[in-house]
């Protein structure tokens, strides 16, 4: 059965004869256009309809989520969408409460939305999403055969909509420009052939160009308002190289690992579901987080932020900001 948020979003978006992923997407570029404009709203202070509603629509569009990833059983993922929903919560009452401007809340505000609205424009233009894809696909290729693991090679881009099954994308009437049908799971991707161009069960979709990480750290660090431009560029020299860098080896091991342990198992789990929902997720998040270790000594204001988020919903409604 599905959850109660879940079904309220699917009948308003039957009510208004929008497909609900579609709504999803909607609510998501929503939250976060509404939580761009209280960012840079300079003179915002006391409390802010504007981010409360932001917050709660971006919370909601992330905590939707949750029920494809239950249904792929992916736990970490599982958990990161299902905490924002609350998270969301929080930070609503947080802004609805507020009677001074608090700098960490008007950072995470830009952080927020300058993460969701580049993926989101990317996701929403065909003809980048499916760049991104080809990109990936292709270094991934390079690497394995660069390094000895093995000759492949990509099958033709081919596109997964959600009311109209798979189909190659020269086959596809839609528009290049802007996405006007929902997708489906694996949206735009590339299958991987072997070198006899055989298929190896694997394909290539925008989430594993990490993308969604390099933005995330983009995001963090286009936001931190008092911090010059050169130590802003300093900082995405370090984040955003090294995670494409790594998200390469990442994707290369998942597929070498996938191909030459097939009859591995594992409390019920083959290779390529450990390594991809599990080994790989931990790892990435640990690189991230060292990262993020590296990053607060370059920038001090960011670490400042991170380290005072967790008091936002502490803090009395007259304490000032600082």
């Amino acid at each position: 059965m599905k959850e109660p948020i879940g079904l309220i979003v699917d009948h308003f978006s039957e009510a208004v004869g929008v497909h609900p992923e579609m709504m999803r997407i909607f609510m998501t570029m929503m939250g976060a256009l509404f939580l761009a404009i209280e960012f840079h709203r300079k003179k915002s202070e006391g409390r802010s309809v504007y981010a409360a509603i932001g917050w709660l629509l971006s919370g909601i569009s992330v905590y939707l989520l949750a029920e494809h990833y239950v249904e792929i059983e992916d736990p970490v993922l599982v958990i990161m969408t299902s905490i924002c929903l609350p998270a969301s919560v929080v930070l609503a009452y947080v802004e609805m409460n507020g009677s001074r401007l608090d700098p960490t809340l008007v950072w995470l505000r830009g952080a927020v939305a300058w993460s969701v609205i580049p993926y989101y424009v990317v996701y929403a233009i065909p003809a980048l999403n499916m760049g991104f894809v080809e990109m990936t696909g292709s270094i991934t290729v390079w690497w394995l055969k660069a390094s000895g693991a093995g000759s492949y090679s990509l099958g033709p881009m081919m596109v997964d909509l959600a009311q109209d099954g798979h189909v190659l994308t020269s086959d596809w009437s839609g528009s290049r420009a802007i996405l006007t049908e929902p997708l489906g799971e694996g949206g735009f991707y590339l299958p991987m052939l072997n070198s006899g161009g055989q298929p190896v069960s694997i394909g290539f979709i925008l989430s594993c160009s990490a993308l969604q990480s390099m933005i995330v750290f983009v995001g963090a660090i286009v936001a931190l308002s008092d911090v010059s431009w050169k130590r802003k560029a300093r900082g995405l020299f370090i984040s955003v190289p090294t995670i494409f860098i790594l998200n390469a080896f990442r994707n290369a091991g998942i597929v070498w690992l996938h191909v030459n342990y097939q009859d591995w198992r594992w409390l019920g789990m083959d290779i390529f579901e450990f390594a991809h929902s599990y080994a790989a997720k931990v790892a990435s998040l640990g690189a991230m987080f060292l990262m993020a270790l590296a990053l607060f000594g370059l920038l001090p204001e960011l670490h400042s932020h991170v380290m005072r988020i967790l008091e936002l919903p502490l803090r009395k409604k007259d304490s000032p900001g600082s």
